[in-house]
């Protein structure tokens, strides 16, 4: 594969991440608090399924299709040739289908129509005549058109409960970035090397399964116990669980035969329901820092961090299995126990950025308040003065 290929895949990777914070950020716009865990939970469920299942599963199944399926596909036709045309056909398959239902989409933001009715509503007041009535309409409509015109508000980068969450966020995320890298060369590696010897098709079963459990525990599940718990101990009982689950994989490859499948599914379902968990906390975290008004920076700023520490992660976890595949007799940490005892001292890292001093919940009283919300309180003080003043 050529650099400029890899290039190539890795643009695209990243235009398909601003894809989802431009609907996470729509999806916010039109959720209430007490709705908001749903529709984050249901947006993270969503692209770890679309990692899971698309990644790996499409992937799995419909790569080398002419050595999978010689009755359907033959060596010599177009499929043989350009073995991995088919999952990349069925990638923009469902790109162009998500495109086309993207223009039934509602617009958020109506800044025209507002701007309009201010211009009328300040016309209608100015040609009146002179008298004191009228002035003070004029002078109230000049207010209230100041009021929409953007505040100064505090600093993205000075609001700490918003930057610690970021990072805590991009610790997790590149310790889930390296385990989805690990786990799938893991598991088609020999058992001479401490793999499984599984084939590309039997690891798209076990992250099809995984994706399945992550969709109902996502939708089902999680908002009722945020609600209970709350977003920070969400994530903090998620990596708790995972560190002696990610310490049992070395174990998991000495099974054979149907306890090895049971076993390496339920493992990869509990680990994958952890870490979209612990990514939907940080989430909601992140989002209840800040203002409405300020949510799209805000997710820019993580976005890019993150970005970084995705780079890093698939390289890094790649050559620690490698390296850790050539010293099978080593007296310490042998073969594969060295990767995931590598992964659990990120998790653990993460574990414990999650308290205080370094990770702080936002207040209510911290959060400044968005324009809508200030221009409807202040719109409802002047429509029960007016109402004090009728006879």
């Amino acid at each position: 594969m050529s650099i400029i290929t890899v290039i190539a895949f890795k643009v695209q990777y990243l235009k398909t991440n601003i894809l989802v914070q431009y609907l996470r950020l729509m999806l916010l716009k039109f959720a209430k608090k007490n709705t908001c865990a749903l529709g984050i939970s249901a947006v993270s469920t969503s692209w770890g399924i679309g990692l899971v299942i698309g990644h790996h599963y499409v992937g799995g199944y419909l790569a080398q299709p002419a050595e999978k399926y010689p009755s359907i596909f033959s060596k010599e036709s177009f499929f043989g040739r350009f073995p991995y045309f088919l999952p990349c056909l069925m990638i923009s398959v469902f790109a162009l289908t998500a495109t086309v239902m993207s223009f039934w989409l509602p617009e958020t933001l109506h800044k025209h129509n507002k701007i309009k009715k201010d211009k009328s509503n300040f016309h209608d007041a100015a040609e009146g005549t002179p008298d004191e009535s009228n002035g003070l309409n004029v002078s109230q409509n000049m207010k209230h058109s100041e009021g929409r015109a953007p505040s100064s508000q505090k600093s993205l980068l000075k609001n700490w409960p918003l930057v610690s969450s970021i990072i805590v966020y991009c610790v997790f995320q590149l310790h889930d970035i390296a385990y989805l890298e690990i786990f799938s060369l893991w598991a088609v590696s020999p058992r001479t090397l401490g793999g499984l010897s599984f084939t590309t098709a039997d690891v798209g079963q076990v992250l099809a399964i995984t994706g399945l459990g992550l969709l109902l525990f996502q939708l089902l599940v999680y908002p009722l116990v945020e609600r209970i718990t709350g977003p920070v101990m969400i994530s903090r009982i998620g990596a708790v669980l995972s560190i002696p689950l990610l310490a049992s994989y070395p174990y998991i490859a000495l099974l054979t035969g149907f306890g090895l499948s049971i076993a390496l599914n339920c493992a990869s379902m509990l680990k994958n329901i952890l870490s979209v968990s612990i990514t939907t906390g940080l989430l909601i975290m992140q989002n209840r820092a800040v203002s409405q008004e300020q949510r799209g920076a805000a997710n820019g700023i993580s976005m890019s961090t993150m970005s970084l520490f995705k780079t890093i992660g698939p390289a890094a976890g790649g050559s620690l299995l490698s390296w850790s595949q050539r010293r099978q007799d080593a007296d310490i940490l042998p073969g594969d126990q060295l990767v995931f005892f590598v992964l659990n001292v990120i998790e653990l890292l993460a574990l414990l950025l999650t308290f205080r001093p370094f990770l702080q919940e936002p207040e209510d009283s911290d959060i400044p308040k968005s324009k809508h919300d200030s221009l409807d309180q202040e719109n409802g003080i002047q429509e029960r003065l007016m109402l004090r003043e009728l006879p």
